[in-house]
């Protein structure tokens, strides 16, 4: 048995786009038959650029040592922190500052993008 918790995401962290290609979102949005999709797009110097087709609620998580980005493209995120809840709709951000214990909603099919450290690992640190 394995001390590792699994998770009902499909995450995909392999770099889908070399520099110098075009991201094509709305060709990755429409193939997407997941709940809960993240796909790393590219590499931008030590970070990376996500996709996330989600719907539904993710766990509880934080991140030790990044800083994480959230950005609407369509739909409605829901970012609950301790105490209060962020609410962005298509065109908003918002960072969640490293250390902060955090989960992501989305009461229907959203499409957001996310920035992070390259070595972030999605559902969190242990």
């Amino acid at each position: 048995m394995s001390d590792t918790p699994s998770y009902p995401y499909a995450t995909h962290l392999n770099v889908l786009y070399p520099p110098l290609e075009v991201v094509d979102v709305p060709a990755l949005v429409a193939a997407c038959t997941d709940e809960w999709y993240n796909q790393t797009l590219s590499r931008v110097n030590d970070s990376v650029v996500r996709l996330g087709v989600i719907k539904g609620e993710y766990h509880w998580h934080k991140h030790d040592t990044e800083d994480e980005f959230f950005y609407t493209v369509s739909g409605l995120l829901l970012i609950d922190l301790e105490g209060r809840t962020v609410e962005l709709k298509p065109g908003r951000g918002f960072v969640v500052p490293k250390g902060v214990t955090h989960r992501t909603r989305a009461p229907e099919r959203t499409v957001i993008l996310m920035v992070e450290g390259a070595g972030i690992v999605p559902t969190g640190d242990e």
